[in-house]
């Protein structure tokens, strides 16, 4: 039975060809063109020796060369490596080896890092957009795909044929690459359209979460063009940017990550317009959404935020707030349609124990969102899938209905004189005073206690927080193990692709 992650694109583009797909400025481009252009880029892809299997890595932000670039491998049926945008040189050149790329396409603005990571890993490069420069000779894809003769039709794939390999942040070790197969794509984008997130042919969804991430590439893209609707896209994301995009394009779905929920809200407030978007549906994901952030953002635009769970190794979308059910506000909802999620013992490493109702323990999935495995990491594999469960390391609860409440990573949790503290329990707290715009909560070193609950904050504008006012703030309405005895005060955390915090820099700041 065929499959490819092509189809997305192109049955949509046969059915809609004049409808608008992707918006990035003034530019509009109907599906016919988007289509078109992938097809005229699989074209050179396959001039320049890419057939199916080959590993193409794309190094390219939120613009429609990402998606010409995506789905031109796709329709080859080679595998498409997205490379994270922030990398250095000799990281790209670990993803370029290690993902055995036949061919990496960087954007010109890009090429700094690009070019050299390139050229370390010995693999052939080509730019798109801009000049290439001094820096390199690199052949412009998007130049010469306009003199080349697109393919008549995609290659179909087989539904285990790896599609995407997608390189996880590497907390422990090198990154690992995720093999999602066409059959995990299709099937994640299928259920989210029909069953989770009610997405119609009408919308116009915000293209703000970076496109080499699985969330972005999976629910705002791929997702998108499976329903048939707008993409406006948002190379670089800020609040008060945000707000005017959405306003201006009639925005009606908000994806994001809960730092962007955030900065959104805060633009609102500063806004000297009452406008906004015409929002309907506003779906977070990545990280847990404070609750107090949840209610703000329900309130302001009269809308539910619909909160969903998964990681790059399931495709990502395990769970979800989704039509046909109850929404429970702090909860990330029920498994989707295909797929399971129960809590196991953590401490169990070598097999599955599934613990009862409502105890904490680790989150387990299995489904057809599994991935394939980490490349060419059998013992990484078979530590993460365990009795065909994929381990997530989030700990977590289930309730009698089957909906799943995140506590925390395992990773994150502070172990103070032995008693276990999760630190989302503590900042959704701290997040109630008012001198607290952001806050995230990390363990540092103890002599006595082992490890100390230290809570990082960004104060609210105009605000001058006393450190020892918020400890003793705290101590009233946290129980003696869970209060932050360290306060320390940033003017903005460290983000990740997906606007994730990223703790274990704040615990390298602050660790010693």
């Amino acid at each position: 039975m065929p499959l490819s992650v092509a189809s997305i694109l192109a049955e949509t583009a046969a059915r809609r060809p004049d409808h608008t797909a992707l918006v990035l400025g003034d530019l509009r481009l109907p599906y016919s063109a988007v289509w078109d252009q992938a097809k005229r880029y699989a074209a050179v892809f396959r001039a320049q020796g890419i057939g199916p299997g080959d590993k193409v890595s794309i190094l390219i932000p939120n613009t429609p060369h990402f998606v010409f670039a995506y789905y031109g491998a796709a329709a080859l049926g080679a595998v498409v490596v997205p490379v994270h945008a922030l990398l250095r040189a000799e990281e790209i050149e670990y993803v370029l080896k290690d993902s055995e790329s036949k061919l990496f396409v960087c954007a010109g603005q890009l090429l700094g890092e690009g070019a050299k990571g390139a050229e370390l890993a010995d693999v052939p490069l080509m730019t798109v957009m801009g000049d290439a420069g001094p820096q390199t000779d690199a052949l412009r894809i998007d130049e010469i795909a306009q003199q080349t003769e697109p393919i008549p039709a995609y290659e179909q794939a087989e539904p285990d044929d790896v599609a995407v390999i997608l390189y996880t942040s590497g907390t422990t070790g090198k990154p690992k690459g995720a093999m999602l197969t066409h059959l995990n794509i299709v099937m994640n984008v299928d259920t989210s359209v029909i069953s989770s997130f009610d997405t119609s042919p009408d919308d116009v969804v915000l293209g703000c979460l970076p496109l080499f991430h699985s969330f972005g590439q999976t629910v705002s893209l791929n997702v998108t063009f499976r329903a048939g609707g707008t993409l406006v896209l948002m190379p670089r994301f800020d609040g008060p940017g945000a707000l005017q995009l959405m306003i201006k394009e009639k925005v009606t779905n908000f994806i994001a990550v809960p730092t962007m929920y955030m900065a959104l809200l805060d633009a609102i407030r500063q806004s000297e317009s009452d406008e906004k978007p015409p929002l309907r549906l506003a779906i977070s994901g990545g990280a847990s959404l404070l609750l107090s952030v949840l209610e703000e953002f329900e309130r302001v635009f009269e809308i539910p935020v619909y909160e969903g769970y998964g990681l790059t190794e399931t495709s990502p979308v395990a769970t979800f707030n989704q039509k046909g059910w109850t929404t429970k506000p702090g909860t990330v909802g029920r498994p989707i349609w295909g797929v399971d999620a129960e809590i196991a013992r953590a401490e169990i490493e070598e097999r599955i124990e599934l613990l009862p109702v409502g105890e904490l323990g680790e989150i387990v999935i299995r489904g057809h969102n599994i991935m394939k495995g980490y490349l060419n990491r059998p013992d990484a594999t078979a530590e993460a899938i365990v009795d065909r469960w994929f381990r997530t390391g989030d700990l977590g609860t289930k309730d009698e209905d089957g909906y799943i409440t995140i506590v925390d990573r395992k990773k994150d949790m502070v172990l103070r004189g032995g008693f276990n503290v999760y630190p989302r329990e503590v900042e959704e707290v701290l997040m109630r005073h008012p001198d607290v715009a952001q806050v995230a909560v990390i363990a540092v070193p103890h002599p006595t206690h082992g490890e100390e609950v230290c809570a990082v904050i960004v104060p609210a504008p105009g605000s001058t927080p006393d450190k020892e006012e918020i400890v003793a703030w705290s101590k009233t309405h946290l129980a003696g193990h869970k209060y932050p005895r360290i306060v320390e005060f940033v003017e903005a955390f460290p983000l990740g692709p997906s606007g994730k915090v990223l703790k274990r820099e704040l615990k390298t700041q602050f660790g010693e």
